[in-house]
C-alpha cells in the first residue's frame, strides 16, 4: 500500500480530491482505495460493465483527477469525451501497455509506481470527513452521487457485525463488485474489521468452480446469483428418476421443518429421524457444490422469492436476507441466524431508528445515514427531511422487530380499478421458470397486468422444436403462431403466480429475444431495470396488448 500512497503523494493531489477506480475486484482494488482514503482523497467506484456515457458522467460530475483502469481499451472507449473531463489529470493502467502520447494523460502502472515504498500514512483526519462518492444505478434517471463519510460505513460495518457475526476463522468469496455498496462494506470492510479473510472470485461464469475449490463459510450476493443456482438444480432434476425427484423434495420439505423448529416456530416431527440419511444423500451434495463450509449466505440488493428461500433453508444452507440502500452505507436490517425470518428483511441494525410514515413508507435514521448527494443539494432534501430520518422509498411494515417489505412508492402499479400492486414480487416469482430471463410487469392505469419477457434463447429453441414452431417468428402481433405462443406463456405463468390474488393474474404477454443489458441501457450495472426507459423502448408491444382497451393512458 505504501508504493501506491508514494505514488499519489507525487501527483500532488489534496484532501478532497477525487479519484476514481475501474478494476475488477482485486488486491490493486484495495490497495488503492486504503491508499486514498489514508491521504483524505475521495474514492469514486465505478463497474466495469456500465456504458462509457454513465463513465463520463460520474467521472464528469465528480471532478476526478485520477481514473485507474484495466486495460487500455477502456480508455480508448473513453478518450473522444476527453473534453468533457478538465479535471481528470491522469489516467493510471494496470495492464502492461504503451504509454499514451496525449499529453502525458495515459500511464502503465508500471511505471506510475515507484520501485520503492515508504511507510504507510494512515491519516488522522476526521471520521465525520467525506470518504466515497458512490453513485447509484440511476434506475429512473442519471445516477447520483452518495456521499459516505468514514464514520457512515465503519459505523455500518460495526453494526452489521453485532447482528451478523464474522470472525478470524471465516472465509469470505468476493464476486460482486467492489463498486457495489453492499459488496465494499459487508465484503471488504466488515470481514477486515473482524479479521477474516477474504478471496476473489475469478468471474460470475466461475464461480461454480470457485466455491468448491476455495470452500468460503460466508457469502453476499444478490437474489440472482441465487435463483440461477435453482434454476440450474430444477433443471438436472427433470431428467431424474421420479425417486431421485421424491427424494429432493423430501430432504427439502423435511429440512424446512427443522429449520421451523429450531427456530422455535415450528413443532418436532417423527420425520426428523430421517434427517441425517437425506442429509448424507441429497442435501450434503449440493451443499458440497457450494464448497461445503458455507455456515451463512447473504442475500440482499433486491426482492428474494420465498422459493429460492425454502430451496436453501431446506438444504441446510442459511440463507439470510437484508436490507439495505446505498444512502444507508448500505445494510439497514439483517435477519440474524438464531432469528431468520425469510419472509422478511430482518431486524434494524443497532443504532437505526425505523419508523412508518405518510404511505407505509419505510423512515430511517442513524449514523450510516449518507451526508447527501454530491452538488445536488434540492435531491437531498427530498429524501433526508429536517429531522434527520432517510426516506427509503419502500412500503413496509414492522412485525416482531423485522421489517417487512410490502413495495416500493414509485413501483406500485394501480391498475384503473384501484388495485394497487407491487410488481416485483410477481417478477420474481416469474423468473423461477428458467424460460424466462427478464420480465417485467405492466399495467398502470390499465383494467390488467401484462408482461413484457426476455426469453432464454436455449429454452426457447428447445421448447419451439417441441411445439414444430419457427424459434425465430417468436412475436408477430395476431398471427396464429404468436396466438399459440401467447397462450402456452400465459399458462405457464399462471402456475407460477397461483399464490397470488386473482387481480394479479397476467392476460397478456410480449416475449422478447433480445436480452436487456447495461449496454442497450434497460438494465443499470447492478441489473436492475431501467422501468422507465425499458417502458418507453417497448412502447409500442405495451400499446398493443391493451389494443382493445383505447383509454389506457401506458
Amino acid at each position: 500500500m505504501g508504493i501506491w500512497q508514494k505514488a499519489l503523494k507525487a501527483e500532488g493531489f489534496k484532501p478532497g480530491d477525487r479519484v476514481a477506480i475501474l478494476l475488477n475486484n482485486c488486491p490493486e482494488w484495495v490497495a488503492f482505495d486504503q491508499a486514498a482514503m489514508g491521504l483524505g482523497l475521495v474514492v469514486v467506484p465505478l463497474y466495469l460493465n456500465d456504458n462509457p456515457e454513465n463513465i463520463i458522467h460520474i467521472l464528469q460530475d465528480s471532478g476526478a483527477r485520477l481514473l485507474l483502469i484495466k486495460e487500455a481499451q477502456t480508455w480508448q472507449q473513453l478518450a473522444p469525451k476527453r473534453k468533457q473531463l478538465p479535471h481528470l489529470d491522469r489516467v493510471v493502467c494496470m495492464a502492461d501497455c504503451p504509454k499514451s502520447p496525449s499529453g502525458g494523460l495515459f500511464v502503465p502502472a508500471s511505471q506510475w509506481l515507484p520501485e520503492r515504498w515508504e511507510t504507510v500514512d494512515y491519516g488522522e483526519g476526521d471520521p465525520k470527513k467525506l470518504a466515497t462518492i458512490i453513485y447509484t444505478s440511476g434506475t429512473t434517471g442519471p445516477p447520483k452521487g452518495v456521499m459516505l463519510s468514514h464514520n457512515n460505513i465503519l459505523s455500518n460495518a460495526y453494526s452489521a457485525l453485532r447482528l451478523m457475526p464474522a470472525f478470524r476463522e471465516d472465509l469470505f468469496l468476493s464476486f460482486l463488485p467492489l463498486s457495489h455498496a453492499l459488496e465494499r462494506t459487508a465484503g471488504y470492510y466488515l470481514p477486515m474489521m473482524a479479521g477474516s479473510t477474504v478471496a476473489f472470485a475469478r468471474s460470475i461464469a466461475e464461480l461454480g468452480e470457485d466455491m468448491a475449490t476455495i470452500k468460503p463459510t460466508l457469502l453476499i450476493s444478490v437474489p440472482r446469483i441465487y435463483e440461477r443456482i435453482l434454476l440450474k438444480v430444477k433443471e438436472r432434476l427433470q431428467g431424474a428418476s421420479f425417486l431421485v425427484q421424491w427424494l429432493f423434495y423430501l430432504t427439502q420439505k423435511i429440512g424446512w421443518d427443522r429449520f421451523l423448529h429450531q427456530q422455535n416456530r415450528g413443532a418436532w416431527k417423527l420425520s426428523f429421524l430421517l434427517w441425517p440419511l437425506l442429509d448424507r444423500v441429497v442435501a450434503a451434495k449440493i451443499r458440497a457444490k457450494m464448497g461445503g463450509n458455507i455456515r451463512a449466505a447473504v442475500c440482499g440488493g433486491a426482492h428474494l422469492s420465498q422459493e429460492v428461500a425454502h430451496f436453501f433453508i431446506g438444504l441446510d444452507i442459511p440463507v439470510i436476507q437484508g436490507y439495505g440502500l446505498t444512502e444507508s452505507s448500505p445494510v439497514i436490517s439483517v435477519n440474524p441466524l438464531e432469528e431468520n425470518s425469510p419472509e422478511t428483511v430482518g431486524r434494524p441494525l443497532p443504532g437505526f431508528e425505523t419508523r412508518i410514515g405518510s404511505q407505509g413508507e419505510l423512515l430511517v435514521r442513524g449514523p450510516a445515514v449518507m451526508m447527501g448527494y454530491w452538488n445536488n443539494r434540492q435531491a437531498t432534501r427530498a429524501v433526508i427531511d429536517s429531522e434527520g430520518w432517510l426516506h427509503t422509498g419502500d412500503q413496509a411494515r414492522i412485525e416482531n422487530h423485522h421489517i417487512c417489505l410490502t413495495g416500493r412508492l414509485k413501483e406500485i402499479i394501480v391498475l384503473a380499478n384501484g388495485r394497487k400492486i407491487p410488481p416485483s414480487d410477481l417478477e420474481a416469482s416469474l423468473m423461477m421458470d428458467p424460460l424466462f430471463e427478464q420480465v417485467l410487469i405492466v399495467g398502470e392505469n390499465a383494467p390488467y397486468l401484462s408482461a413484457l419477457t426476455v426469453l432464454n434463447p436455449d429454452k426457447w429453441r428447445e421448447l419451439a422444436q417441441q411445439l414444430h414452431l419457427d424459434p425465430a417468428a417468436v412475436y408477430h402481433p395476431d398471427s396464429p403462431q404468436s396466438k399459440q405462443i401467447q397462450q402456452i406463456l400465459l399458462t405457464r405463468m399462471a402456475r407460477l403466480l397461483k399464490r397470488f390474488p386473482g387481480f394479479a393474474i397476467i392476460r397478456e404477454v410480449s416475449p422478447l429475444l433480445e436480452p436487456w443489458t447495461v449496454e442497450n441501457g434497460l438494465i443499470t450495472p447492478t441489473l436492475k431495470p431501467r422501468r422507465n426507459q425499458i417502458l418507453k423502448t417497448f412502447a409500442q408491444q405495451i400499446q398493443h396488448m391493451y389494443k382493445n382497451h383505447p383509454l389506457f393512458s401506458g
